[in-house]
């Protein structure tokens, strides 16, 4: 069972600042409401910085469960509700500025089809753009043409240069705190495809040369056709007013 690890700074300031939003986090920008003007569903009570902080080694599953819905509904509805861009690089930074370990611990071990599972998501994947950019762009030049996503939902310039899928990741990520969450989604999962069809493509032109690397990245198109579906799905349930 993973230890847990503490909230990071920009977490508990998210959470906790009247300046982002108020009450319970029902209120959210417009552009992101969901359909019908639905009310959230309650969410759990809110644990202050000193709370979490003291919460240390193995815990209960379902308390852990419980911190992942916290955070993830917390940092979502207030940074949305604030509409400040500030808040939102802080929290598309939040992986760089704090670390993956630490974003591991508060959502890794959630499911793909909860909130705080599709942040985790989000973040691996843009985490994965911004270490390696070339390959990702290599793979997404190899793909865009074969996958079943049109280009502008993608939404990465043709031909891709590295800036340009890091520039197209953070944006994605962006639109989750500050535009319309379900697209934000379906625009990371139809980004999964395209690079996913790129991977397929790369193993096949590897695999004479090295057939155990080509075999990784088969295994790797799969993961990312599987990421895509879960971000997909997700999208589908925030529209429904389902993603808890």
């Amino acid at each position: 069972m993973r230890a847990w690890r503490k909230a990071p700074p920009v977490l508990h300031t998210v959470i906790m600042s009247n300046s982002i939003g108020a009450g319970s986090g029902t209120n959210q920008a417009s552009s992101g409401a969901r359909p019908g003007g639905a009310s959230r569903p309650r969410r759990p009570a809110m644990l202050s910085p000193r709370e979490a902080d003291e919460i240390s080694g193995d815990i209960d599953p379902g308390l852990r469960g419980e911190i992942a819905h916290t955070t993830a509904a917390a940092i979502v509805d207030r940074a949305r509700a604030s509409e400040d861009p500030e808040v939102v690089e802080r929290l598309v930074r939040l992986v760089e500025d704090e670390g993956l370990d630490v974003v591991a611990g508060l959502w890794a071990d959630s499911p793909a089809d909860t909130l705080p599972g599709a942040l985790w998501r989000m973040y691996v994947l843009r985490e994965w753009v911004r270490r390696d950019p070339s390959t990702v762009a290599d793979r997404y030049r190899l793909g865009i043409d074969a996958a079943p996503v049109p280009n502008v939902v993608a939404g990465v310039v043709t031909p891709p240069g590295p800036d340009d899928v890091r520039a197209v990741a953070d944006a994605v990520l962006s639109g989750v705190f500050a535009g319309d969450l379900a697209v934000a989604l379906e625009r990371a999962g139809a980004f999964c495809r395209v690079l996913a069809t790129g991977a397929a493509f790369d193993a096949d032109h590897v695999e004479t040369l090295d057939a155990l690397y080509a075999t990784r990245m088969t295994r790797g198109a799969a993961s990312l056709v599987r990421t895509a579906e879960e971000l997909e799905h997700a999208a589908g349930l925030w529209r429904a007013d389902r993603l808890d």
